[in-house]
C-alpha cells in the first residue's frame, strides 16, 4: 500500500475552527508559520507582497472577494485559487436589509441624540416627544429597490425586499441559470440599466470589483437616478467613484449613501452612514465559508477537482484505483496530442481523461492503470512548451 501524502497548510489570517477540523481527520500538517507549505487558506491578508513558494499548489479564500490574491502571478505559476462564493450571503444580505433601514428612518442620530439626554431625569420622556420629530423619516413599504447583480447575494436581497413589500428590479446581465431558478418571479427583471435607475428610490450594488465595474457608480449613472435617491453598498467600495458621490450629495441627487467599506474621506461626508466592514461578520458566515473553503481544497489535494476556482476551470471526474496526472496549460492547439504522445511512449495506459478549458487555461485529470509514474515522465511533461503544472496522485 502507498502512503498518502502529507500536505503542509498555511493560514495568513484566524480560519474557524469548524473548517480547520476537516484537515484533522487526514494527513495535514497546520500552522499560520509554516515553510513549503501545499496550500494557503486566508481570508482578507493582502498576498500582493508575498513570494509565492514553489510548493504552493493551491489558495483557498474563505469569503467571496479575492482582491487581495495575486490571481495572474498564481496562474502562471499553476496555483489553483478557490473562493467560496455564497458561503456568506445570507450574512451579507441580512446587512442590506439592515442598510435599507438605516437609509429609511434617522435611526443612528435618533439614537446619539437620545443618549445626549442621559441626566435630564423625569424630563426625559416629554423631551424625546419634543425632539423626535427632527428625525422623520420615511418606509420602504411600496417604495422601488434596483438590485445591481443578481448573484448570491443579489437574488436574497430582491426576494427579503420584496417579501416586506418593496417594487423590486433587478439588473445583471451575466446572471447564471442556477441563480435565475431562485429569484421570485414577482421580482421585475430588465435588461438596461438606464430602465432600472430612473425608477428607482433606492439603489444596492451586490456586483464584484473589478477592472471594468471599477467606479461603476459615476456621475452619468447618477444623473439618471432620481432626486433623493439612497444607495447601499455591501460589496465594494470602489465601485462608486468618491469624487461624484459628494457632488451627488450636495446637491441633494443622494439622500443617504451606506457603505460597508470606510476610510477618512467617506468618514467625513455628511449623510454618508459607514459601517465597518460587517457584512459578513457573522459566526455562522466565517463557519460556512472555512467548511467551504476546506472541503474545496481537500478535494483538490486528495483527488485534483476543482470547484469554484477563478482562475481554473470547474473540473470534477471520479477517482479510479490507479495514479491520477494532473496537468495545467496554456489553452493552445496541439496540448492534448502532446501529453497523450509522451503516455503513450510510455506505455502508460489512459483510463479516464478530462479536459476542461477557462480563460485561456486548460486543465487536463488523467486516470492512469499503472498504480506509480517515473520521474522521467513526469519531467517529460513539465518540459511541454506551454505547460504550468504537473502533479502526480498516487493512487488509491
Amino acid at each position: 500500500m502507498i502512503r498518502s501524502k502529507m500536505f503542509k497548510i498555511q493560514t495568513l489570517n484566524a480560519i474557524d475552527p469548524e473548517g480547520l477540523s476537516l484537515l484533522s481527520l487526514g494527513n495535514y500538517e497546520i500552522a499560520s508559520e509554516l515553510p513549503n507549505p501545499d496550500a494557503i487558506v486566508l481570508r482578507s491578508y493582502r498576498m500582493h507582497d508575498m513570494e509565492l513558494p514553489p510548493s504552493l499548489k493551491a489558495v483557498a479564500r474563505a469569503g467571496a472577494g479575492v482582491n487581495n490574491i495575486p490571481i495572474e502571478k498564481c496562474t502562471e505559476k499553476g496555483v489553483v485559487v478557490f473562493n467560496t462564493p455564497g458561503a456568506n450571503a445570507n450574512g451579507v444580505k441580512e446587512m442590506v436589509i439592515a442598510g435599507l433601514m438605516l437609509a429609511s428612518r434617522d435611526i443612528i442620530d435618533g439614537a446619539i441624540w437620545a443618549k445626549s439626554l442621559i441626566g435630564k431625569g423625569n424630563k426625559i420622556p416629554a423631551l424625546i416627544e419634543k425632539g423626535k420629530k427632527n428625525f422623520v423619516g420615511q418606509e420602504i413599504n411600496g417604495k422601488t429597490l434596483a438590485v445591481i447583480g443578481l448573484g448570491a447575494v443579489g437574488v436574497l436581497v430582491a426576494n427579503a425586499a420584496k417579501s416586506l413589500g418593496m417594487n423590486v428590479i433587478g439588473y445583471d446581465p451575466y446572471i447564471s441559470v442556477e441563480q435565475a431558478l431562485k429569484l421570485s418571479n414577482r421580482v421585475n427583471w430588465v435588461k438596461g440599466i438606464e430602465v432600472l435607475l430612473t425608477q428607482a428610490d433606492y439603489v444596492t450594488l451586490n456586483i464584484p470589483l473589478t477592472p471594468e465595474t471599477k467606479g461603476y457608480i459615476n456621475k452619468d449613472k447618477l444623473k439618471m437616478m432620481k432626486n433623493n435617491v439612497r444607495i447601499l453598498n455591501f460589496a465594494r467600495g470602489e465601485l462608486v467613484d468618491i469624487n461624484d458621490l459628494k457632488a451627488a450629495i450636495a446637491s441633494g441627487k443622494v439622500a443617504k449613501y451606506i457603505t460597508d467599506f470606510p476610510d477618512e474621506e467617506m468618514l467625513k461626508i455628511d449623510n454618508v452612514i459607514a459601517v465597518p466592514h460587517l457584512g459578513a461578520s457573522t459566526k455562522e458566515s466565517e463557519i460556512n465559508c472555512a467548511v467551504m473553503a476546506i472541503n474545496q481544497l481537500k478535494d483538490f489535494l486528495e483527488n485534483g477537482n476543482i470547484t469554484n476556482s477563478v482562475n481554473f476551470p470547474t473540473a470534477i471526474m471520479e477517482r479510479h484505483e490507479g495514479c491520477r496526472i494532473l496537468i495545467a496549460n496554456k489553452n493552445i492547439p496541439n496540448m492534448v496530442s502532446q501529453i497523450s504522445s509522451i503516455l503513450a511512449i510510455e506505455n502508460i495506459n489512459i483510463d479516464s481523461m478530462l479536459n476542461r478549458k477557462y480563460n485561456g487555461i486548460a486543465y487536463n485529470i488523467i486516470d492512469i492503470t499503472q498504480k506509480t509514474i517515473n520521474k522521467s515522465v513526469i519531467k517529460k511533461l513539465n518540459e511541454i512548451d506551454g505547460v504550468s503544472m504537473v502533479r502526480i496522485i498516487q493512487a488509491k
